[in-house]
């Protein structure tokens, strides 16, 4: 004990203690290890002109955070081209309704698509772009008179095509697809992942969620076609999945819920049926708002559980997605699918 003026300390007593600076240990910054260097800094655009090409500004981009993940995942796209692994592509409605159809179209002529999966609405939308050349109607509006979802001609259609399906023993996209291509008045085939996966020969499975879809408060909505062709896809879809292994990529884009829970049974399936594979793939969460079943069904749980790596990226589809296309385009040069 002390003499009652300094407390154990050091301080005076009844003062607060304060740590002694100059007793702290320092060490030389030249042996540092430092997150950020010179060369993962951002160049500015080029003085000439022709030199400010699509490559030049992906190779400008800094070595830091999301550019870096960006760059990651473009690196894991181009490999798995050049490999011939797996590139699956989940997508949610609002993909189809920013108009991004095309640009998934060139990357599956590309081979940077090898598998199609989506949620129920964007098989409405991407059937109604094609017949019709128009989608996405005023919710609210329709809500208010009962309305909302209620086109004859969609609703009738479709659910036709998923009864035929059942007939025929057709997944739930393949019975879309086919329908399409059964018509010759389509407004913009062109623009449909549905029909354009079929002539490329890039699978397509679609993924309903009962009562979630315009198409399932119709007349003719069937559920047990609903059910049948949607449950062929999903074990189409866990047999696809075995081609992740070692080296392929799985991006999910705009699905919050949908695709992460049906791509998370999937992976168990597949897991169950080859001896704990598809593992080091590259997963990729891509969307506007950061939500927990995509970062821990997609990009978290399946990496962790089987050696690969995950990425969250956040931004608008409509900006996202054609800028990883063109990157994807610039490091795969040419090659055309088929």
């Amino acid at each position: 004990m002390n003499d009652g003026n300094i407390d154990d300390s050091g301080s005076a007593a009844g003062q607060i203690p304060e740590a002694d600076l100059s007793r702290v240990r320092t060490v030389p910054v030249g042996g540092r290890p430092n997150k950020v260097l010179a060369e993962h800094f951002a160049a500015p655009p080029p003085a000439e002109a022709a030199a400010r090409t699509f490559g030049a500004f992906v190779g400008s981009l800094p070595r830091i955070l999301q550019a870096e993940s960006f760059l990651a995942v473009v690196d894991a796209i181009a490999s798995a081209v050049e490999r011939r692994r797996a590139v699956l592509w989940m997508v949610g409605g609002h993909v189809v309704k920013t108009g991004l159809a095309p640009v998934l179209i060139d990357l599956m002529r590309r081979g940077a698509v090898t598998h199609l999966a989506s949620n129920g609405s964007a098989g409405v939308h991407d059937y109604e772009m094609a017949r019709w050349g128009g989608t996405s109607e005023d919710v609210e509006a329709g809500l208010a008179d009962g309305s909302f979802g209620m086109a004859d001609e969609t609703g009738r259609d479709m659910n036709a095509a998923f009864a035929r399906g059942m007939r025929e023993g057709w997944g739930m996209g393949e019975s879309l697809a086919r329908d399409l291509e059964g018509r010759d008045d389509l407004a913009y085939p062109g623009l449909s992942l549905l029909l354009q996966s079929r002539r490329l020969g890039v699978q397509y499975t679609l993924h309903p969620a009962l009562g979630a879809e315009i198409i399932h408060q119709h007349p003719a909505a069937d559920g047990a076609a609903i059910g049948d062709t949607g449950h062929r896809d999903f074990r189409r879809l866990s047999a696809a999945l075995a081609r992740l292994d070692d080296g392929g990529v799985v991006i999910n884009v705009g699905s919050a819920v949908v695709m992460p829970e049906v791509f998370l049974k999937a992976l168990t399936v597949a897991r169950n049926l080859n001896g704990g594979a598809p593992r080091g793939f590259t997963a990729c969460d891509l969307d506007m708002n950061r939500h927990y079943r995509p970062r821990m069904n997609v990009v978290e749980r399946p990496t962790r559980s089987g050696g690969g790596r995950g990425f969250s990226i956040t931004g608008h589809h409509e900006i996202m997605v054609p800028l990883l296309a063109w990157a994807v385009a610039e490091r795969c040069g040419e090659r055309v699918s088929g």
